[in-house]
């Protein structure tokens, strides 16, 4: 995520979460800091893990106060330590006291994020499957989320609906087949997009590598399925296993030569990394 992203994209998020957090004004800070005074305050990560999401969190104070300062000690990706020292944030106390839970809440999720990707990646190490996210985000929450996929090692599927064609089993039945869906989405997408289609059987493996499908998923199918659908399409397509893919089953498919693995749980089921904003003190 560059500046340029930033202030096109992520900002209108950013100041909503401000906005849902502050609606009038930040009462308890007010009533103990009715004035400007200049402090500064540590940013401490409390377990190991992998820190994303630092232009987030120094974003929501330079929102709410532009001259805000932070001394970064560590960069998105760097492998942080419990008790490390992560930044320094200095300046208007009331800045740094209203804007720390919704700073804390981004760098938390994104880091727990890219956390939980890199233990998965490095369950893949030395195949040549490849570690996709899903759109399985939390709303309004996609762009930090992806990025903190990116920010442990993984990569991104699809952004969004407008980003590229997957044809899953409603819209299979919708068309009326595997066959009628490729050929419908061949007619309609531009020639630039891949067609991607969800397959639940063997019997819809072939049909869809018959058909000219660019990438075929493997849904739900037992490690077996998987190795057979493989051999079926031989090369014709790209391969993608989902469903329920997570750090405890996914040595089930390494060996199996699937292209791409999909897997919510990156972005559904990561625990946060614990993080906290704490000794602050004046600035005389």
């Amino acid at each position: 995520m560059n500046e340029i992203t930033m202030k096109l994209s992520a900002d209108k998020f950013i100041r909503l979460a401000l906005e849902e957090d502050i609606n009038s004004e930040d009462v308890s800070t007010n009533a103990v800091m009715p004035e400007h005074k200049k402090g500064e305050v540590q940013l401490i990560c409390k377990e190991d893990g992998i820190i994303a999401g630092l232009p987030v969190f120094a974003r929501v104070f330079t929102i709410l106060d532009e001259k805000t300062q932070i001394d970064f000690k560590v960069k998105d990706g760097d492998e942080v330590k419990n008790g490390q020292l992560l930044a320094i944030v200095s300046g208007d106390i009331r800045v740094l006291l209203s804007g720390e839970r919704t700073a804390l809440n981004y760098l938390q999720r994104m880091s727990g994020i890219a956390t939980y990707t890199n233990i998965v990646c490095r369950l893949l190490d030395g195949t040549d499957t490849r570690l996709l996210d899903t759109r399985k985000t939390t709303p309004c929450m996609r762009i930090f989320e992806k990025y903190a996929v990116k920010v442990g090692g993984g990569g991104n599927h699809r952004y969004n609906l407008s980003d590229g064609v997957l044809l899953k089993d409603n819209h299979i039945d919708a068309a009326g087949g595997v066959r009628e869906a490729i050929e419908a989405a061949k007619k309609y997408a531009p020639f630039v997009r891949k067609i991607e289609i969800e397959a639940e059987t063997i019997e819809m493996v072939k049909e869809a590598a018959d058909a000219g499908a660019d990438i075929i998923m493997l849904d739900n199918m037992t490690p077996e399925m998987m190795a057979e659908a493989v051999y079926i399409i031989d090369g014709r397509a790209k391969t993608e296993c989902s469903g329920n893919i997570t750090k405890e089953n996914i040595n089930n498919i390494t060996a199996i030569g699937i292209d791409y693995v999909s897997s919510g749980a990156l972005t559904h089921s990561a625990p946060i990394l614990d993080i906290s904003l704490k000794h602050l003190k004046v600035i005389e």
